[in-house]
């Protein structure tokens, strides 16, 4: 499906919670494999796969939210009782409550008491990866270490890939703003400001009802002098100067589903050491692209893409794999990686971005998006993909 294929407005299809049947159905497979799997229970304890099977978005803290999925029936929520309505209010499908009072609590009335009322030590219970080893020890019966969830949220729905797309479009405007704001002399700290408080007002006018626990923006501008270190935005009062590479991150996640949009660009002219590392870096992600297909290895196409910028001599500059996935989160499974041994599907989501980090010269990565369809690709963000667009005038 395209992700434009909708026949509501942009406002009808993203301001309403999930359909009902859309959450439910992956609560449906969830339990098709605890069956097929011979497991009684799954039990979840990441907000992200709660969100996922409830539309309920919550931060973890000392007062655990844990969702017991049994395989047939309906889902049992551990839960403060100070969280019923809130709860309630944002959850989609049927839920048993299976409430506590307070965290420290008495015998008898903490949250793991609550856990044992549903789950027996003759129980086996498939548990996520990362379940807190409290929580863990806390689980009767077998608890057998399985990411079913996970695995679920890689494939994306309709409805998910037309929420991601209108991720994607919020970031495309915001990603225009960051380049007409770009200037020598400018704070990063003040585009962030102006671009990401752009992109949550639009968000929340068009979508009254958004949930502000996961609903957060960032556009970042890497410096030249910073952009070799991908991850460093350690130096919040590093201002943009002439020439570049200068990266942008523009990422983020509206109403609970995200996505990002990345590029080096250049203010007022090219450096020509940046030159080559530049063009390499467009050929690289060229190949990853003619890659991206079903039936693909993930692996084996980050190998390929890895060696052709080692074939063009920047093998020593390589930092990190081609992509990732989004979903209900900015970041997350499958991965574009050597030794990540999956096949692409049709719906799944990825990021491209192959970089190039030189020290002393700079970064050099876009990032864009992009859907896998039945037998090809569909880039969903959008922002200039040439050098010289990409060179600025000052």
């Amino acid at each position: 499906m395209s992700p434009n294929s909708n026949e509501s407005t942009p406002n009808q299809a993203h301001s309403q919670h999930p359909p009902t049947e859309e959450v439910q159905n992956r609560i449906n497979k969830l339990q098709a494999e605890l069956l097929r799997h011979g497991f009684d229970f799954y039990l979840c304890h990441d907000p992200d796969n709660i969100f996922y099977l409830t539309n309920f978005a919550n931060f973890i803290h000392e007062r655990p939210f844990i969702l017991i999925i049994p395989a047939s029936g309906r889902p049992i929520f551990v839960m403060p009782k100070l969280e019923r309505e809130h709860v309630k209010s944002r959850s989609v499908v049927e839920l048993d409550f299976a409430e506590y009072l307070e965290f420290p609590a008495p015998v008898g009335h903490n949250w793991f008491g609550r856990i044992a009322d549903y789950i027996d030590d003759h129980h086996r219970v498939a548990v996520e990866s990362l379940c807190p080893l409290e929580v863990y020890r806390s689980i009767p019966g077998q608890a057998v270490q399985s990411d079913m969830v996970d695995q679920l949220r890689q494939i994306k729905s309709a409805f998910e890939i037309q929420r991601i797309q209108y991720c994607c479009d919020l970031l495309t405007e915001g990603h225009k703003t960051l380049l007409e704001m770009a200037a020598p002399g400018q704070l990063p700290v003040l585009i962030h400001k102006e671009v990401s408080s752009q992109l949550m007002q639009k968000l929340l006018l068009e979508n009254p009802t958004s949930n502000l626990i996961n609903s957060k923006f960032n556009a970042v501008t890497q410096p030249g002098v910073l952009s070799g270190d991908p991850h460093n935005f350690s130096e919040i009062f590093a201002t943009l100067a002439e020439g570049g590479p200068n990266v942008t991150i523009v990422q983020g996640s509206a109403n609970g589903y995200g996505a990002e949009l990345e590029r080096t660009f250049f203010l007022g002219q090219v450096p020509e050491a940046a030159k080559k590392p530049f063009a390499a870096m467009l050929e690289a992600r060229e190949l990853a692209y003619e890659l991206l297909r079903p039936g693909q290895c993930m692996s084996e196409l980050d190998a390929k893409v890895n060696q052709r910028l080692r074939d063009l001599g920047y093998g020593d500059y390589l930092l990190h794999r081609t992509g990732h996935s989004f979903g209900v989160t900015d970041h997350e499974a499958p991965f574009l990686a050597e030794g990540y041994q999956h096949k692409i599907e049709a719906n799944m989501i990825f990021s491209i971005e192959p970089g190039i980090y030189i020290p002393g010269l700079g970064g050099f990565r876009f990032s864009d998006t992009v859907l896998v369809t039945e037998s090809s690709y569909q880039k969903m963000t959008q922002a200039p993909e040439i050098l010289e667009s990409l060179c600025i005038a000052i």
